[in-house]
């Protein structure tokens, strides 16, 4: 039976960086892994996936480029299911070939396998071909994701009806698609599919989506999506879904109303991979969600020994975010000095256009009854939106009106999510609209949009 310093089940954002985090204190690491290879659901079915599909799909459907050419314009003109893989194998293999390289060149021991507890200190392992290996371990780190959440009502059947993991693997492109759940994923999904002009029904049992993002940005971008065609059915919960006989599906939502089309998305929620760990071993219990609770500044569990981090101890469910979680966790289970999780970060939706923001929204801010001012962009007005053709997308901050300090930024458009990050580096800094006021960004970029909406706000704001 072999000892570790600290072992590690799932290998996704959370538990590969605190692998190498731990393989750098020259401590002895085991990373356990179920999958087929390592990398967890953010590489095999979750952030690399879809993300490569959307960007597939907007080079191949010539999405960028219609602001110039029309809606008509394609690049290729039958895109099929097999061209939106072939991309997809191409940068998974990528992506497990540097983490394979990684875990090996900081000598961090891997084992495939289903992991769980024997007791609190012993964990059994049932490897690739049936055998069984047990493994002690001063620490433990739980960084097992999450699965798809499979309602008894919907007969999936990974042809017509499809999980957010099982929708990767369609054997064709519909002509119409049914997502139900306007959560991050049904979102990014819904408008990917949408690019590739197939016809989609969002629906969702809430009235609203999400609730999370700036209210004034939500409006912008539910604009576009029934500008393009998107129909959205919110305010009833779907009773039932049925295959038809003679192709299709019907989803019939509560009131009576039904949605037909060729296949239907569930993405309504997902749950935390534990049950297979026996946690009751080990003294650990759950939520009815499967998620684990953890202590928000060093992701200690209530048991002194064992840790959990990433998307299996719930929101946000960042893959960035998940990665730090994972580095502070092996810090303070090595007793290692580590710096709190940052107050703010930054949180990025794929969808088609992007949405990315970070800080206090407008409708927090009000909350908190902060005197502040808005200053807002729209991407058509900088000289580099005209260059690519945009006339959607825009950037929202937010300062206060006492220190002048940023308070958030939001931005839904092209490139919002690597836009974000200038906003954030002013947030966590304290930096306030003086900043974007005095500072030259570089011309034309799409980054300009930050000065427009300083002087935006600057121009109705009281002047010393």
């Amino acid at each position: 039976m072999d000892h570790y310093d600290l072992i590690i089940v799932g290998s996704g954002p959370a538990g590969r960086r605190a692998a190498i985090q731990a393989a750098k204190f020259g401590r002895k690491v085991l990373v356990v892994e179920r999958g087929r290879r390592v990398g967890g659901v953010s590489v095999h079915t979750g952030t690399i996936p879809s993300k490569t599909l959307r960007e597939t799909a907007l080079n191949l459907s010539g999405w960028r480029e219609r602001g110039f050419y029309g809606r008509s314009y394609r690049v290729k003109q039958d895109i099929s299911a097999d061209d939106l893989r072939t991309r997809l194998h191409i940068t998974l293999s990528h992506e497990i070939e540097v983490l394979e390289h990684q875990f090996a060149r900081n000598q961090v021991d891997t084992l495939r396998g289903e992991a769980r507890f024997e007791d609190a200190k012993t964990l059994s392992v049932v490897g690739e071909e049936g055998e069984t290996f047990q493994f002690t371990a001063d620490r433990f780190l739980l960084s097992v994701g999450t699965v798809p959440f499979r309602p008894d009502y919907i007969p999936f059947d990974e042809e017509r009806i499809f999980d957010s993991d099982g929708i990767l693997e369609i054997g064709h492109l519909p002509r119409s698609m049914t997502v139900i759940g306007a959560g991050v994923i049904g979102i990014e999904y819904a408008t990917i599919f949408s690019a590739l002009d197939v016809h989609v029904t969002l629906v969702e049992p809430r009235e609203s989506m999400l609730d999370f993002v700036d209210r004034e940005l939500i409006g912008d971008f539910t604009y576009q999506l029934r500008d393009r065609g998107m129909v959205m059915r919110f305010g009833r919960p779907v009773t039932k879904v049925e295959r038809e006989p003679g192709g299709g599906c019907v989803t019939e939502l509560e009131g009576g109303r039904a949605v037909r089309s060729d296949m239907v998305l569930f993405a309504a929620g997902r749950m935390g991979a534990t049950t297979t760990l026996n946690l009751e071993a080990c003294g650990l219990e759950c939520d009815h969600r499967g998620r684990l609770k953890v202590d928000p500044d060093t992701f200690r569990t209530n048991l002194d020994h064992i840790y959990a981090a990433g998307d299996v101890i719930g929101f946000p469910s960042l893959a960035s975010t998940s990665m730090e979680q994972g580095r502070i966790a092996a810090c303070h289970a090595l007793g290692e000095s580590a710096h709190s999780p940052p107050e703010f970060f930054p949180y990025g939706i794929y969808s088609v256009p992007e949405i990315s923001t970070v800080g206090m929204s407008e409708e927090e801010v009000n909350e908190r009854g902060i005197p502040y001012e808005v200053g807002i962009a729209r991407f058509r007005e900088t000289s580099r939106g005209h260059i690519m053709g945009l006339d959607k997308g825009m950037l929202k901050m937010l300062f206060s009106l006492k220190t002048r300090r940023l308070l958030g930024c939001h931005i839904v458009g092209e490139g919002a999510t690597e836009l974000i990050h200038i906003g954030q580096a002013v947030l966590n800094l304290q930096g306030t609209l003086d900043y974007f006021v005095e500072n030259t960004f570089n011309y034309p970029t799409l980054a300009e949009a930050y000065k427009i909406a300083a002087l935006d706000a600057w121009n109705r704001m009281p002047q010393a």
